[in-house]
């Protein structure tokens, strides 16, 4: 670590060029001095650390650049010919040795035939080529010691880490730290970013997550939310994130195809008030697992809307792979119900918690069938168990729950919260959904 150094949202050079009267007017002087007054109290000592940056391509090189504005960086990449606003080394020793941090951002890249620029759909699955990052942080490790902490923050499968990535770690410390940066508005990516992700092994703050708080302070200033999380939860993160853009742009561009084949419509009134709608769509709802959805409506028009592939041939049918999901989804949790090798109480066959006697479209019913399809022999019953033997009982509506449960039983809560207690006396929960 180098120097200690201060920094605020409104910085102090700002209050210095208000001092000195460089504002253009009064009026200015006044806002920017009310701004620092605000912020004053943000203002936190923090250290200038020696951070060494591996692979310096389209994102990599302006990363570290802005990165450079805060504390001081070795950059390095097999490209001898990359310049940029920080120390250039020639090799990775050099870049590595001593660090406090060391950030790799090699690629971990697809065959070229699955960029997209040409059709994809048709061809095998295929995983990201790990085998740069996994030769990069081999390479780091050699040249570190305890004292460095390896981030590394390419994107990967969830999984990836903890099976090929960690074990190459023998010398330095690690942790998964993958970027939300874009080409085109990188630098304003780093300081303004959505929220900054931090894997460690078991989810937990440590004093490395504490290293990575005192790189990323004083770049994004105040105000900027951290996830933590272990490998998998991040490695997740960022890689459903990107999934969730896909998905949203192609759903409204089916809109767009829809009103093309229709007539008289146009695909702006449907996204902009569906855009707006920050209730059900836009906002936090339909954010918890668990069951599907269900009830009369929503299943429903998604399979009345496959109507529309047929009658106008749009070449792709996202509704039926909608409900598709649904029912795989239904039946992934009716495996784990008949895993505990017991009879089933399903809490709830309405199909929301709160309704008395509406199945219509019920997502818990749909996982009693596939129970009960896979095995003809184990019984189903709904809202109560029928006696006091042990039961695997699956919660769909809390409101449901008995005073206690049949001692010996399996609890499967899919909403991830019910605790031990009086009323789950002698029995095992599951928390549907939390592999941890």
């Amino acid at each position: 670590m180098v120097e200690e150094v201060k920094t605020a949202s409104v910085t102090l050079a700002d209050k210095e060029e208000l001092e000195e009267g460089q504002t253009s007017s009064d009026e200015e002087m006044g806002k920017l001095y009310d701004e620092f007054e605000k912020t004053k109290r943000h203002i936190t000592l923090f250290n200038r650390l020696d951070v060494g940056f591996v692979g310096l391509g389209k994102l990599g090189k302006i990363a570290a650049e802005t990165i450079n504005e805060y504390h001081v960086v070795f950059g390095y990449d097999i490209n001898p010919d990359i310049e940029g606003n920080f120390y250039k080394t020639n090799s990775i020793e050099e870049c590595v040795k001593g660090r406090d941090v060391v950030l790799v951002a090699v690629q971990t890249p697809h065959h070229p035939d699955y960029d997209g620029r040409e059709p994809t759909s048709h061809l095998p699955p295929k995983d990201f080529d790990y085998e740069h990052i996994k030769n990069a942080v081999a390479e780091v490790d050699k040249h570190v010691d305890e004292n460095t902490l390896i981030a590394v923050i390419s994107t990967m499968l969830p999984g990836t880490v903890r099976r090929e990535i960690e074990p190459l770690v023998k010398n330095g410390r690690f942790i998964y730290n993958p970027y939300l940066i874009a080409q085109g508005t990188v630098a304003n990516d780093m300081r303004n970013p959505e929220m900054i992700m931090i894997g460690t092994e078991d989810g937990k703050e440590n004093d490395d997550v504490q290293v990575l708080y005192d790189l990323y302070d004083p770049i994004v200033g105040g105000g900027i939310r951290f996830e933590l999380g272990t490998w998998e939860e991040i490695e997740a993160l960022k890689v459903f994130y990107n999934t969730f853009i896909s998905a949203k742009l192609g759903l409204v561009n089916m809109i767009q195809d829809v009103a093309m084949k229709v007539g008289h419509m146009n695909v702006d009134v449907v996204t902009n008030a569906l855009k707006n709608s920050t209730m059900r769509i836009m906002g936090p709802n339909y954010m918890k697992a668990g069951f599907g959805d269900g009830g009369g409506c929503h299943p429903r028009d998604n399979i009345a809307l496959r109507v529309l592939n047929e009658r106008y041939h749009l070449g792709y049918d996202l509704f039926d792979s909608i409900m598709k999901a649904r029912e795989e989804q239904a039946n992934n949790m009716a495996q784990y119900c008949l895993s505990f090798d017991m009879d089933v109480v399903i809490l709830g066959k309405s199909f929301k918690p709160g309704l008395k006697d509406d199945p219509s479209g019920s997502p818990s019913m749909l996982v009693g069938w596939y129970i009960q399809a896979a095995d003809a022999s184990r019984k189903v019953y709904y809202d109560e168990a029928p006696d006091d033997k042990e039961y695997t009982y699956l919660i769909h509506d809390k409101g449901l729950m008995p005073e206690t449960f049949n001692p010996g039983s399996c609890i499967i809560d899919p909403y991830r919260e019910l605790q031990h207690s009086d009323q789950t006396k002698y029995c095992v929960i599951k928390h549907y959904g939390n592999s941890r």
